[in-house]
């Protein structure tokens, strides 16, 4: 059997577009004599539609989208994602095959953790379908329906399935690709079934899919695997006639099901495809490394970025305040590559407090990008706001008021060249300030995406070695990487001066916001009691300001925003 997975990276709510993606893949599988190819998870709508899902109108125009997607599927079968509504609404696999839907397959297990709310529009699927192509059983599974150790996938394999289908839209973080392959491999093994995992890829808001599409045979050996970060059509034969000899040798196989009470009742639906004869060369597929993590990071942070610039139609590029410093270095450098160097505006705005070598860094990091450079002093700015709230200070010490003053006439001119010209503004703090709350509301935390958002200190800074090391260049000046991060919003100013040394407070970050780490077991672990109380009641206290920061990559296991829901208004310390 020739398998195709279709690794996609569609639009929210684009349904014409994404049928054009669809068929043009389609055509491509019907050219290299493909009987079936899997398309990710909803991939009709776009994932997650969230409180499209809740319009009667967008439910009947993703119907008819697929009526029209159905037709071309003639001489090749297709398991394309869409929502299904029955009386109540379904995420569903469509069975197409001979120009029309023959099945519709309903997820069974709805996640509603972390960035998953699928409770919220879904009802769960309870049927059991069998797809019989050629003398293959498929058994089709949807996402989470494999991350489960039981049933479906253990029910549909001792009702012959000979392959294990999975269509996805798994998002990504650190890590997941290697977790998420190492499931499906044990799947496999467990239930003597090849498997087809078939992932979604790009950008969406906050989430990054990563594709990595893969096929791994009933011993749990990676026949084959998609790119990460980028479309694919993955096409590989397989023979899943092979699965019976080791189900003939598996006794455990036969105690599961000896332990059923009874099995679930399974129904079976052929799909014949009459596909044209292959041109006898084997499609063996190829197993595309995983990439190390700095490598991926920084693919899935230029994803996002293009993505989220691209999907919501900023063609002129972006703007990004270049202040000598590393975040907004890392920030301009990933963006040029993500965007290409001449569509990011960088814009110097130094102060009295700015150096003479923040000022020259800030310039020399444009030109080694090849990017566009403006320098626009803010004293003046700064000077009239003081003027007009001379009578209301009158009489008080200055102190952070007058340092926010300087980050929020950043923040008016940089928006006002968003506005003027159409280019996105993008903030350029981390996580680990946004955690503490060391940013300013309406000053360094402006902008329509903030890419560093789930991005630790200490992390910003190996990108910046990494970005370096790649390039066989200095993209970044040394200067910038090796100087004391500094706001520069008085004299002498460090960030230490306010925070905790970086690489001791991201592990008290780590533990505490991605964890849940108590402060009391926190301080059993050996942390500095003292570091650990300290950021503590800065992170609680900074939660009116992470309700106004703008979307950003999601990069870690646990981020701000949808993964993470803490009162604002809240007195629980510990």
């Amino acid at each position: 059997m020739r398998l195709a997975l279709a690794q996609i990276n569609s639009v929210v709510g684009d349904l014409i577009g994404n049928a054009e993606r669809i068929l043009g893949r389609l055509d491509e599988a019907k050219e290299q004599s493909v009987d079936v190819v899997l398309f990710p998870e909803l991939i009709v709508t776009g994932y997650p539609p969230e409180d499209l899902l809740l319009r009667p109108g967008f439910i009947r125009a993703a119907e008819g989208t697929l009526e029209e997607i159905a037709r071309s599927c003639r001489g090749i079968a297709a398991l394309i994602g869409t929502p299904y509504f029955d009386r109540d609404l379904y995420n569903a696999c469509a069975v197409c095959a001979g120009g029309e839907v023959k099945a519709m397959i309903r997820k069974r297990f709805l996640p509603n953790y972390g960035v998953f709310d699928e409770d919220r529009y879904f009802a769960p699927g309870r049927d059991l379908v069998l797809l019989e192509l050629g003398k293959t059983l498929i058994g089709p599974t949807i996402c989470e329906d494999m991350w489960q150790p039981g049933p479906p996938a253990t029910d549909l394999a001792l009702a012959g399935a000979e392959l294990l289908a999975n269509i996805s839209a798994s998002p990504y973080h650190v890590g997941k690709e290697r977790e998420r392959e190492e499931m499906f491999v044990t799947r496999a093994r467990d239930n003597s079934c090849f498997v087809a995992f078939c992932n979604a890829v790009g950008g969406q808001d906050e989430l990054i899919f990563d594709g990595h599409s893969c096929v791994i045979d009933d011993e749990g050996s990676v026949l084959a695997r998609a790119p990460g970060f980028e479309e694919a059509l993955l096409v590989v034969d397989v023979d899943p006639k092979e699965v019976v000899g080791r189900r003939l040798r598996d006794i455990r196989r036969r105690a599961v099901a000896r332990e059923r009470e009874t099995p679930p009742p399974v129904a079976v639906v052929h799909v014949g495809t009459e596909r044209p004869p292959a041109n006898g060369k084997r499609a063996g597929g190829a197993v595309v490394p995983f990439a190390d993590e700095l490598e991926q990071m920084r693919l899935a942070l230029e994803l996002g970025l293009h993505d989220y610039v691209d999907k919501n139609g900023f063609r002129d590029g972006v703007v990004v305040g270049v202040s000598g410093g590393i975040d907004s270095a890392v920030t301009a450098a990933l963006a040029a590559e993500a965007l290409g160097a001449e569509r990011v505006h960088c814009v110097s705005m130094p102060s009295q407090y700015s150096s003479e070598g923040t000022r020259g860094d800030a310039r020399r990091l444009a030109e080694n990008l090849g990017s566009p450079f403006m320098e626009l002093p803010i004293a003046e700015i700064v000077d009239a706001f003081q003027r007009a709230l001379a009578e209301p200070f009158a009489g008080r010490d200055p102190d952070l008021t007058e340092e926010n003053i300087q980050a929020r006439a950043r923040g008016v001119l940089l928006m006002a060249l968003s506005n003027k010209f159409g280019w996105m503004l993008v903030a350029t703090g981390n996580k680990s300030e946004l955690s503490v709350g060391y940013a300013t509301l309406y000053g360094d935390m402006a902008g329509g995406f903030a890419l560093l958002k789930d991005v630790y200190k200490t992390d910003v800074f190996r990108l910046a070695h990494y970005l370096n090391e790649r390039a066989g260049k200095e993209l970044i000046p040394q200067s910038i990487i090796d100087r004391a991060p500094s706001a520069e919003l008085r004299d002498n100013q460090l960030d230490e001066d306010s925070l905790p040394p970086y690489p001791e407070l991201d592990k008290v970050l780590e533990e505490y916001v991605e964890h849940d780490r108590s402060l009391e077991e926190l301080s059993e672990d050996g942390f500095d009691k003292e570091i650990v109380e300290r950021a503590v009641a800065m992170i609680d206290r900074a939660e009116y300001k992470r309700r106004q920061a703008p979307p950003g990559v999601k990069l870690r296991p646990k981020a701000f925003g949808r993964d993470r829901r803490t009162p604002i208004t809240n007195r629980w310390r510990g």
